[in-house]
Parts: C-alpha cells; sequence; structure tokens
C-alpha cells in the first residue's frame, strides 16, 4: 500500500497518525497547491479530488482522513491504538471526532478557503466569501464550547490521545498561521494544545513544503 501524501493539515493529520503508532508507509507526493489533486490521474483514484488517500496493493483506494487512521489501526493493533480498544471506548473516540469536525473544523476551514485561501479555492470549490466571517465567529463560539467541556483532561476523550486530538491540533495550528488563533481566554484549550503539541509527532509530521509556503501542514 500507499499513502498518496501532500502538504496540507489534513494528509498531516494521517502523517500523526501513522507517527503515533509507529506505521511506516510509502508515500507518494502529490502538489496539492498546484491542483494536482483536482484532476486526473487522481482523480481517477479518488473523485472527490481530496488528499490524502490510501491506495492498497489491490488498488483499492480509501478517502478520507478518519476512513483511512481507522483503516491503519485496526490491521495494526500493537499496543497503541488511537480509536479504542474495545465498543466503547472506540464510540466514544468517533462521537468526539465527529463533535470536532462538525462544530469546529469545517467551521474554521472554511472560514479560512471563503477568505484568505479565496485565491486558492475559488476554481476549486464553490466559495461563499460573505459567509467567511460567520464560519470563523461560529468555529470559535464552538471551541470555547469544548474548552468548557474539556476541563482537566489530558485530551479531548480522557487521558489517551485519540483522532479527535490529531483532526483539531492539526487544524488550529494551520488556523493561527491564517488569521484564526486560539483565543487566550480558552485555557483549556492552550493547555490541551501545548501538551499535544510537544509530542514528538507533532512537529515530525509538518510537510517539509511547510517553511516554504508559511503555513503549518
Amino acid at each position: 500500500m500507499k499513502l498518496l501524501n501532500s502538504f496540507g493539515p489534513n494528509p498531516r493529520m494521517v502523517r500523526m497518525f501513522l507517527l503515533e503508532k509507529g506505521i511506516d508507509v510509502p508515500m507518494q507526493e502529490h502538489d496539492l497547491l498546484g491542483a494536482e489533486n483536482r484532476k486526473p490521474p487522481y482523480t481517477t483514484k479518488n473523485p472527490a479530488g481530496q488528499l490524502p488517500s490510501l491506495e492498497l496493493d489491490n488498488g483499492t483506494v480509501i478517502a478520507e482522513t478518519v476512513a483511512i487512521c481507522e483503516y491503519l489501526d485496526e490491521i495494526n493493533p500493537g499496543k497503541t491504538t488511537l480509536v479504542g480498544s474495545n465498543a466503547e471506548e472506540k464510540a466514544i473516540s468517533r462521537m468526539w471526532q465527529r463533535r470536532v469536525e462538525l462544530n469546529i473544523t469545517e467551521f474554521i476551514y472554511n472560514g479560512f478557503r471563503y477568505a484568505e485561501g479565496f485565491d486558492l479555492f475559488k476554481d476549486r470549490l464553490h466559495v461563499i466569501p460573505e459567509a467567511a466571517p460567520g464560519l470563523k465567529a461560529g468555529g470559535k463560539r464552538n471551541l470555547k464550547w469544548l474548552d468548557n467541556l474539556i476541563g482537566d483532561r489530558d485530551f479531548i476523550c480522557g487521558n489517551q490521545i485519540r483522532l479527535a486530538d490529531l483532526v483539531l491540533y492539526c487544524c488550529l495550528d494551520f488556523a493561527a498561521g491564517v488569521g484564526q488563533p486560539i483565543d487566550p481566554e480558552f485555557k483549556n484549550i492552550q493547555a490541551w494544545f501545548k501538551r499535544v503539541d510537544s509530542r514528538p509527532s507533532a512537529k515530525a509530521s509538518l510537510h517539509p513544503a511547510s517553511e516554504q509556503v508559511k503555513m503549518k501542514g
């Protein structure tokens, strides 16, 4: 198998997962900024045109970051799991991952796509510039909601790092450099972010292009 890889917070999330699990998967680079993923032959493999994807040896292509990570976690059980080791832990992990994506990261990413990222995405997606301020405000409001819920937990789901942590961390690290920093008043989120940021996988998962484009991905 091979990971169809690129710069970007979503590919970074999968790379961070691989590092946390200690899994080595060959990678094939794609030019995300040059829109290589929005045309054939890439769209023949992933019609959604999104990166990353996981291409299996039998030709099957798995898209969507969480689906990729859950597949890799299942075939590489080992001692470390980022999705949970039993039905209850897996359900809680998925619950928080959905809450994070639907209520926070999609707001933040679309706020970027419709504003600072407008020139990059205007020919790739249906962009709505007038929606950007509301999306950014919604992401911030929902991040405050999470700040209140985290309390003194080490991670979003409890005391073990899970996919929800990787999803949110990669989003917030990216967002901080494009006009959406974490509000200093969100003390629990700030402490959580520093905790995840200090893990070796955080820095090691950054794409070499990050320094060149001045964005964390």
